[in-house]
């Protein structure tokens, strides 16, 4: 099945570009209830999958073991923006399990918020790993293997023990074999997972109601999602799309970005939606920074989640010039998903 036109980029009243990806919803027990596109595609989760790769660190007693807050768990599934109390809640994580920031093995990029990555250049100083977007997952990581006495020198290769029980998890949540789990390496070197766009939505709605887990499972699940909706500031940051859906509307769900224009939203049992729903997006031409932020805002205005007061400015989003003048916008197309 192709892709779905679900955004189109207008300068003055000529489309100028389009963006096609797919869509699917799942509910509670998983089960398609709507779709754009095909929900089979097969790509990778990229960093909307943090919340599963820490999920064996918390199930194993060593976020436990070192004393790991709420602040910190959520940071350990965020793609933080490199701001100063983000990089601050890393080094203390790094320094709660004994290590250092040279333990690290997700590379070193500018941070992803401007004012803070301006501030850095005009003060001459240098990033470090801590303000790569993943650095609470490479921590707890660590941690996972620290506390199981595993090489903490190769934490990162998939034949080593915390990443095969990573692997383990994503197929558990997913409900897809291990064999049939595509790997893959992220951009922060870790072991990362292709599986089809409804396993996806799946996993997610497995993680706000994981019922046939094991109990240490079932409270890793619990506190990652306490952890996004209590530090919603923390998953993404300053202007950062996961935190400003959150932070729209509390308490009703969970979102994660993934690079190359995945997004995964998981909407708690409500009135409205009782078992809850899973949301998957694919943007097939990766687009992270026009289409998806409009995209996901009008899905979720369309399940009722969001109201036509929420995030105006994010769907359509206005295109501007330099000077600031609006001379067009990225609007969503998609007009009807069905099951």
């Amino acid at each position: 099945m192709r892709a779905e036109i679900l955004a189109e980029v207008i300068r003055g009243e000529t489309v100028e570009s389009i963006h096609r990806g797919h869509v699917v919803i799942v509910d509670g027990e998983g089960t398609p209830v709507a779709s754009l596109g095909d929900p089979q595609t097969v790509t990778f989760f990229r960093s909307a999958c943090k919340a599963l790769q820490a999920i064996p660190c918390i199930a194993s007693g060593a976020a436990d073991a070192f004393d790991f807050s709420d602040e910190e768990i959520a940071l350990a599934v965020a793609s933080h923006s490199g701001e100063k109390h983000h990089v601050e809640i890393a080094a203390r994580m790094l320094e709660k399990i004994g290590l250092s920031e040279s333990d690290l093995r997700c590379g070193t990029h500018r941070p992803f918020n401007e004012a803070e990555s301006h501030r850095m250049l005009r003060d001459a100083e240098t990033p470090s790993q801590l303000h790569n977007n993943c650095s609470g997952k490479h921590v707890a990581m660590l941690a996972f293997a620290k506390y199981i006495g595993a090489d903490i020198r190769t934490y990162d290769s998939s034949e080593h023990p915390i990443q095969k029980a990573i692997l383990e998890c994503v197929s558990t949540f997913c409900e897809i074999p291990v064999d049939e789990i595509k790997i893959g390496i992220d951009g922060c070197s870790a072991p990362n997972f292709a599986v089809p766009l409804v396993a996806m939505a799946k996993s997610l709605v497995n993680l706000l109601s994981p019922i046939n887990f094991s109990e240490s499972v079932k409270d890793a699940s619990s506190r990652i999602v306490s952890a996004m909706i209590a530090h919603p500031e923390l998953i993404g940051g300053s202007e950062r799309l996961d935190t400003m859906l959150m932070k729209a509307v509390p308490g009703k769900l969970i979102s994660k970005v993934g690079a190359d224009g995945v997004w995964l939203c998981g909407v708690l049992p409500s009135h409205q939606y009782a078992t809850g729903l899973g949301i998957a997006l694919k943007i097939e031409d990766g687009d992270d920074h026009l289409s998806r932020p409009v995209v996901a805002v009008e899905i979720l205005r369309r399940l009722g989640i969001l109201s036509a007061a929420d995030l105006p400015e994010l769907s359509p989003m206005p295109i501007k010039t330099r000077r600031g003048d609006v001379v067009g916008s990225i609007s969503p197309v998609f007009k009807v998903m069905g099951a």
